[in-house]
């Protein structure tokens, strides 16, 4: 009797262990809900659970973890072709490096509490502050070609600038503390991509856009966002989850407490009277044709046609902008107006042309008659001139008229008392041109 007992306990003891060790081969089996979000993965063949935490998850011990969720007997052993689960939380990520393309001015570079000028093909990493001065502009470009403009007064954190080993997920974010920032952005190819700019009040996201983002760090403390192309997620708040589609030709203003107004539509872009001028005058100056509702116009000068190389800048309330010390080249012009919301519309770039040609001319009595002279303001050696005489303001019927003229002087003897008008145009052929500029008519009285 106590030998059956004995046995039949025997047999619940085995039995017991029997189903302990199937419930836990099965609840192994199982991911445990730690894990969160997976993604899968492909086995090769000769992987193991070793590699593949080395390759795609943050530390060579989350194998442990991996075996875990996905009950793996044998790490060293892994089969090809198996669907391998790996932890979104654990997944390693690479850090990217962002390229300086364009410096005017003053512009500097932060990576710790010190500042530095940049220079162009500066390379930036996560964690770097960029900042432009009073006169300062710079462009940076990201590794899959998305450019990043901060024109005078602005400041940019690069807050993370990262790739997914495994999937490809980009990750970029961006806050911005002061000023404003014009992106152009590649599209997205991943649908956890990510592209975010933020500043205090909002967070705005992108799947591949140009927009513009402007932070009133000195005034409102509001933030306006600008879309040109595509369409952006405004939401107010560093933890909003939900977001207003804010889509192209519309804008948005968000106030300091983080509320985003209704998107509404921009300004049409102005246009400048005379484009084809040839900005021969002492100063660069545009007209812009005034538009109805247009509070102000901001105005930029570049020397790439895609403003990425920003030199110049100016907001002003009159239809009229005005740029002083210009040297001579071939230039773009960018225009747009600004409404009563402080939201800057849409833009038109104009191609133009800096020559200055200018002259210094004057006029005095001599010995020999009455001698003119000129002094040519960026004309080259090989100009000619032209000099009028005349008794009529309009210069018509001249008493005087000489052509080809490489002196910048010349005497008339034998004038008759009365009043003359005079002037002096120089002429330059140059890289299959023709340049002309006259100077101010002239006036002087002959006494005898």
């Amino acid at each position: 009797m106590t030998s059956g007992i004995t046995q039949r306990t025997a047999n619940l003891r085995t039995a017991c262990a029997v189903a302990f060790a199937f419930a836990a081969q099965h609840a192994a089996a199982q991911p445990p809900a730690a894990a969160g979000k997976t993604v899968v993965y492909r086995t090769q063949a000769g992987d193991t659970l070793y590699d593949v935490a080395a390759r795609y998850l943050q530390g060579a011990d989350d194998w442990q973890l991996l075996q875990q969720i996905n009950g793996v007997p044998a790490p060293k052993h892994l089969q090809p072709g198996v669907a391998l689960k790996l932890p979104v939380a654990r997944l390693r990520k690479e850090k990217l490096t962002a390229r300086v393309v364009a410096v005017q001015g003053t512009a500097e570079r932060a990576s710790g509490d010190a500042y530095a000028p940049l220079a162009n093909d500066a390379t930036l990493a996560e964690g770097d502050r960029v900042r432009t001065g009073a006169n300062g502009f710079v462009t940076i470009e990201l590794a899959d070609g998305t450019h990043m403009s901060l024109p005078p007064d602005s400041q940019l954190d690069l807050k993370a600038l990262r790739r997914t080993v495994l999937t490809g997920t980009l990750d970029r974010q961006f806050e911005l503390t002061r000023g404003s920032v014009d992106s152009e952005v590649t599209h997205l190819k991943k649908r956890d991509d990510r592209f975010q700019i933020r500043s205090p009040s909002v967070v705005a996201g992108v799947r591949g856009t140009r927009f513009r983002v402007n932070y009133d760090a000195a005034g409102s403390a509001s933030t306006r966002v600008e879309v040109l192309d595509g369409t952006v997620g405004v939401a107010g708040g560093r933890q909003s989850a939900r977001s207003t589609p804010v889509h192209a030709n519309f804008g948005s203003v968000a106030t300091s407490s983080g509320a985003v107004g209704a998107p509404v539509a921009l300004l049409a872009a102005p246009t400048l009277a005379h484009p084809d001028k040839v900005q021969d005058e002492p100063d660069v100056a545009f007209d812009v044709a005034p538009l109805a509702n247009a509070h102000a116009y901001r105005v930029q000068l570049a020397h790439d046609a895609g403003l990425l190389d920003l030199f110049r800048e100016t907001r002003t309330d009159a239809p009229r902008a005005v740029f002083r010390d210009v040297p001579n080249g071939n230039y773009f012009v960018r225009i747009a107006a600004i409404d009563a919301n402080g939201l800057e519309g849409l833009p038109r770039t104009y191609a133009f042309e800096r020559r200055v040609m200018g002259l210094d001319a004057s006029a005095s009595p001599g010995a020999d008659g009455y001698g003119f002279r000129w002094s040519p303001n960026g004309s080259g050696k090989d100009a000619r001139y032209r000099f009028v005489l005349s008794r009529s303001k309009d210069l018509s019927a001249p008493v005087v008229d000489q052509v080809g003229l490489r002196a910048r002087q010349i005497t008339v003897a034998h004038l008759p008392p009365g009043d003359y008008f005079w002037a002096v145009t120089v002429e330059e052929f140059e890289g299959g041109k023709f340049y002309e500029k006259t100077s101010p008519v002239s006036a002087f009285t002959l006494s005898r």
